[in-house]
């Protein structure tokens, strides 16, 4: 029974959420240092930051310049409260610290090929389907040399939602009844996923980021699992087909 299976990449195949937390801590850090006196404190400085990173993708989508310009707007922000006067040393640098994040060696999940590789032996058609940029999300594609699993079924998109899912859907003549998305996020995997009518299985992340946490008032009319394990995927697959054959 062959499935078309989708896969997120960014906390699902790979390592994403961590690397953004190290320079965002290396971001409040920084602006303690520069606010010392002022009474700054490193909650406030983290709230700002999220609510501006959110509105810019609520806007705009997944854009590389949101996160380091989340910086830049704090900095700005706090700045202006303070009447502390600004440096363009020090935006210069949280715009560099900013755009560090997507220069990362990449990182893959335990048993990401084992769980592709176990896929695709038993006959599956597996897809990629991440958020982001193109040129930054390929970076990190050829790297984990995922091109082996997906070839040409890659899709990369700057909103990652409902209608971006419809769209996948309708132009590759997916079969809804044999067709699986995977990914960390509720918001841009999981109900894009249950509201298309597709399977879904949410990988569970230790440290989820705020945006990708909502809930979810869809009833699902295939299968829905919630996985600790990127391991887990293939026989929690096999074993759905096998009840249902």
């Amino acid at each position: 029974m062959k499935q078309s299976i989708l896969f997120d990449l960014d906390d699902t195949l790979i390592y994403c959420n961590k690397y953004f937390y190290s320079v965002v801590d290396q971001f409040v850090e920084s602006m303690i240092a520069w606010f010392q006196g002022y009474g700054l404190s490193g909650s406030a400085i983290r709230d700002k930051q999220t609510e501006i990173d959110l509105a810019g993708i609520h806007a705009d989508g997944f854009k590389s310049e949101h996160f380091p310009q989340s910086f830049v707007t704090t900095y700005r922000h706090f700045s202006s409260m303070y009447d502390r006067a600004r440096s363009v040393l020090e935006e210069d640098y949280l715009w560099k610290l900013g755009r560090s994040v997507y220069e990362h060696q990449v990182e893959p999940y335990p048993m990401m090929e084992e769980t592709l590789d176990k896929l695709a032996s038993h006959g599956h058609e597996l897809h990629l389907y991440t958020g982001g940029e193109l040129l930054i999300q390929e970076r990190k594609i050829k790297q984990m040399n995922l091109e082996q699993y997906f070839g040409s079924r890659i899709y990369v998109r700057s909103h990652k939602n409902i209608e971006a899912m419809e769209t996948i859907l309708a132009s590759g003549g997916f079969d809804r009844n044999s067709t699986w998305m995977i990914g960390n996020s509720i918001r841009t995997d999981v109900v894009p996923a249950l509201t298309a009518g597709i399977h879904a299985i949410h990988m569970k992340s230790d440290a989820e980021w705020i945006y990708n946490i909502t809930g979810i008032d869809v009833i699902p009319k295939g299968a829905f699992f919630t996985l600790d394990q990127l391991g887990d995927v293939p026989k929690t697959i096999h074993d759905y087909l096998k009840e249902r054959s």
